[in-house]
């Protein structure tokens, strides 16, 4: 497969060749599924929690005696038995995040990028570059690629300048190649990936 490159005036000026081994083949979705769900516990906050009859007021006092009251013997207002008490085994303080196999998720990236390949979602330019911290350029940049919506923008490492240009523009996030996952593939209408990002990624997914 081969992608044409274009410049900033949305011009070809050259072509990426992809490699086969690793583009090409049936698009193993389970692996997606695997990384985006991965991706998703590990971002939850975790902070849900309930008091146990150690955590809840009230006394430690014996509310009435032991017998001859003819009601359940009780030792404390807190018990889980009674209205206020504590909860029994309640969701407490815990991180979902768990270890996922690093060929899982090259797998998972591979098969996300196959899947906005055949697609046409994605788009090759030379560079991302500003020359002055603006989003106006960025916006009339991203107007003469003809992307819109969702966009990701994939380099080898982020310019400063281009970072602070367009993170304010809504829809738009910007990722550096060696962090984009899965889920940041699969949540984007349009995939913008410099030269140089693609050429990253076969060596790393190849």
């Amino acid at each position: 497969m081969t992608l044409d490159v274009v410049n900033a005036d949305n011009q070809k000026v050259g072509s990426v060749d992809l490699d086969d081994a690793v583009f090409g083949g049936p698009v193993k979705t389970d692996l997606v599924w695997e990384s985006v769900v991965h991706e998703q516990a590990s971002r939850r906050r975790g902070t849900h929690m309930t008091k146990n009859r150690a955590l809840v007021s009230g006394s430690g006092k014996k509310p009435y005696k032991q017998k001859g009251t003819g009601r359940a013997q009780v030792g404390s207002t807190r018990t889980p038995l009674w209205r206020h008490g504590g909860t029994v085994f309640g969701p407490q303080p815990r991180s979902y995040d768990y270890r996922l196999p690093k060929k899982v998720e090259r797998g998972a990236l591979r098969a996300a990028l196959q899947v906005r390949l055949r697609d046409g979602a994605v788009v090759v330019v030379e560079q991302l570059t500003a020359a002055e911290r603006k989003t106006k350029p960025v916006v009339a940049l991203l107007g003469r690629l003809g992307v819109s919506g969702k966009t990701l923008l994939v380099d080898v490492q982020i310019e400063e300048n281009f970072l602070r240009s367009a993170r304010n523009i809504a829809g738009v996030s910007l990722v550096a190649s060696g962090r984009l996952t899965a889920r940041n593939v699969m949540n984007a209408a349009r995939i913008v990936l410099t030269r140089a990002a693609v050429e990253r990624l076969q060596e790393v997914l190849g």
